[in-house]
């Protein structure tokens, strides 16, 4: 199915939301949306959605799992925008958020799937998981100059670090439960990067209510929702691997002729796996066993 506009979607599709989970792919560029596609449907999510230009091209095969709004992806915050109205059109429905060449992984993905994560999660009374965004790139540039190579993926296996989210309108104190974690290309590179984007946690799954919003550095006006775990215990977090970063670098105009490979002693194979990124303290089960 495929709709002219994010409203011409609520339309038609409003009552059928509330199913859950749905995942919201927008793709920037045409780089490897159709894996991304399908390792979103491959973990149990009822519903994608691809929000994108025209002219990106799918097989018949993967359009007829997912449903296509056509969407101008180049706009200023167009991400925010979008889930913004997916918040109103469908209050208590779990979503997922992301872009193409990103995947989300969580705990034991392998054998359990994202509804019974989130059913879990629920239980806890928790509306919303922390995930962090750990860059992969390819091995080799001169190979793969776009920097994308699902074959050969590789991470960074330490350098990432967490410091206290200053609260602006209390003296700039540490907020509860909340931090700003950095790390992988945007650490490494961080003369490439605008300070705003440097920080790597995202609140990619969260569930909808009346009056929530999205904010432009991808956390919520709910600021329960920006927490790593509730007061009684640690909670489940995921990760989202993805190529978003090194693809920017490597096209960018101020980087491109900079950067002449990303490894480094700390770079490893991504075995796309839940274990690895679990052993690699990138990903946590919490109470989840």
């Amino acid at each position: 199915m495929q709709y002219k506009s994010v409203t011409a979607f609520l339309d038609k599709e409003r009552d059928s939301l509330g199913k859950g989970p749905i995942a919201i792919i927008m793709a920037e560029d045409h780089v490897e949306v159709e894996s991304t596609l399908l390792h979103h449907l491959a973990i149990g999510f009822r519903k994608v959605l691809l929000l994108s230009n025209r002219e990106i091209a799918l097989s018949a095969s993967v359009a007829a799992q997912i449903t296509r709004i056509d969407f101008e992806t180049y706009q200023r915050n167009a991400m925010q925008r979008a889930v913004n109205q997916m918040i109103a059109a469908a209050p208590g429905a779990w979503l997922y958020y992301g872009f193409n060449a990103e995947y989300l992984f969580h705990p034991f993905c392998e054998s359990r799937n994202i509804r019974e994560l989130l059913a879990f999660h629920t239980e806890e009374r928790r509306d919303a998981l922390l995930s962090y965004v750990i860059d992969l790139y390819a091995d080799d540039l001169e190979k793969h100059p776009s920097a994308v190579s699902l074959e050969n993926a590789m991470l960074d296996r330490s350098g990432y670090y967490a410091l206290g989210r200053p609260d602006a309108a209390n003296h700039n104190h540490p907020r509860e439960r909340q931090l700003d974690f950095f790390g992988g290309l945007r650490w490494r590179f961080e003369e490439h990067v605008p300070p705003t984007r440097r920080k790597i946690d995202r609140i990619a799954l969260f569930r909808a209510k009346p009056g929530l919003q999205l904010r432009p550095d991808f956390t919520f006006s709910d600021e329960e929702y920006n927490t790593y775990a509730c007061p009684w215990h640690h909670n489940i977090t995921t990760a989202v691997v993805s190529f978003r970063t090194a693809k920017a670098l490597k096209s960018n105009p101020g980087s491109r002729y900079d950067i002449h490979d990303f490894k480094w002693y700390n770079s490893i194979k991504f075995q796309w796996n839940s274990q690895q990124l679990m052993d690699l303290g990138l990903m946590e089960p919490g109470q989840w066993f």
